[in-house]
Formats: structure tokens, C-alpha cells, sequence
């Protein structure tokens, strides 16, 4: 159906709709991959770590049974938000990484690239 709709257009405005569905699969696949990735963070010299998906969602949890007192619960929830926080970060810092390679620097905020 495009196809008949281009025939009719002068060339360079065939080729910019060319161009476009082009990116327009190449960003549905990268989605896809993205939220296949896993990023890893640990806080307190490792005794937590988290796991997040490209989703943003926290895939898995581990806590060092060392660091687990009822005395000092206030430290295990801030290594806890720490090492979560971090795996966020890093998750979204390497979504921005590849739609930076896929747009070839050009700042497009997109939805659902945590643009």
C-alpha cells in the first residue's frame, strides 16, 4: 500500500519515506532488544545486588544474609535503593547509547525510549 502511494511523489520525497519506515523498523527492533537487556548494580561492596530489565523492571534482588539485622534496618533499605537506583541508571544510560548510535546523535525523543 505505501508502495502505491510513493509512486506518484517526486524521488527525494520517496526516499525520505524510505528512509523513514526504514527507522521506524530499526527502532521497533532495538525496542524489542532493549527491553530483552539485563543491567546489573551492586551497592556495599556487593553484598546487594540488583538486576533491571530495559523495561525498567527490577528483575531480581540478592541480599547478602550479612547485612540483614534487625538492628540496623535503615542500612540494608539504603543499600538496597542504592544498588536499584544504580541498575536504573545504567539501564537507562544504555538505552540512550543505542538510540544515540541508532539516530546517529540526533536528539529525538521518542516514546517509550525513556526520552
Amino acid at each position: 500500500m505505501l508502495d502505491n502511494l510513493l509512486k506518484g511523489m517526486p524521488g527525494n520525497l520517496q526516499d525520505i519515506f524510505g528512509q523513514a519506515a526504514q527507522l521506524q523498523e530499526k527502532m521497533q527492533k532495538l525496542q524489542l532488544d532493549l527491553a530483552q537487556h539485563v543491567t546489573e548494580a551492586s551497592a556495599g561492596g556487593g553484598m546487594v545486588t540488583a538486576k533491571v530489565s530495559g523495561k525498567s523492571e527490577l528483575l531480581e534482588l540478592t541480599i547478602d544474609k550479612t547485612v540483614v539485622s534487625p538492628d540496623d534496618v535503615e542500612m540494608l533499605q539504603d543499600l538496597v535503593r542504592a544498588a536499584v537506583n544504580e541498575a536504573l541508571r545504567r539501564s537507562r544510560e544504555h538505552t540512550a547509547e543505542e538510540m544515540q548510535k541508532l539516530t546517529g546523535g540526533l536528539p529525538i525523543s521518542i516514546p517509550g525510549f525513556g526520552g
